[in-house]
């Protein structure tokens, strides 16, 4: 019998190379995490407000529609009124609520008289918020 050294086999290489792919599935989920939580955190303020009744919350701004059509016939809230009854309704809603806006729609084609006639009216009646609603440009004619 031969007393000899026996053949081993060399055993694994340690591994020198990161697996790089763990690493980017968890910097992934935590990228996830801080995109959800981000937004959380700068309403996150917690407060016990003190009550008041002073601090009621407002009414929505009224407003009234008045429109002038091409015939100068004027319509309140979308029905037509004479020049007194106009005067009466308005002077209703100015005692109801004296902040109310006129929104006044007119026809280019109505004359610019009649049109300060129904802002007169609607000053007289005590409302002298006043706005004045036009359509937007078209594209085209803005871009000139």
């Amino acid at each position: 019998m031969a007393f000899g050294r026996l053949e081993r086999s060399p055993g694994p290489q340690p591994m020198s190379d990161i697996n790089m792919t763990p690493l980017v599935d968890v910097m992934l989920v935590l990228v996830v995490i801080f995109i959800i939580t981000a937004p959380l955190l700068a309403s996150s303020i917690r407060l016990d407000l003190p009550r008041s009744d002073a601090a009621q919350p407002t009414e929505a701004p009224q407003f009234v529609t008045l429109v002038v059509d091409k015939a100068g016939q004027a319509f309140l809230n979308d029905k037509p009124v004479t020049p007194a009854e106009l005067a009466a309704r308005l002077a209703e809603a100015a005692s109801r609520h004296p902040d109310t806006e006129v929104q006044l729609r007119a026809d280019q084609a109505v004359p610019y008289g009649r049109v300060v006639e129904v802002m007169g009216a609607a000053q007289k009646a005590g409302l002298n918020r006043i706005g004045f609603v036009a359509d937007p440009a078209p594209a085209a004619a803005a871009a000139r």
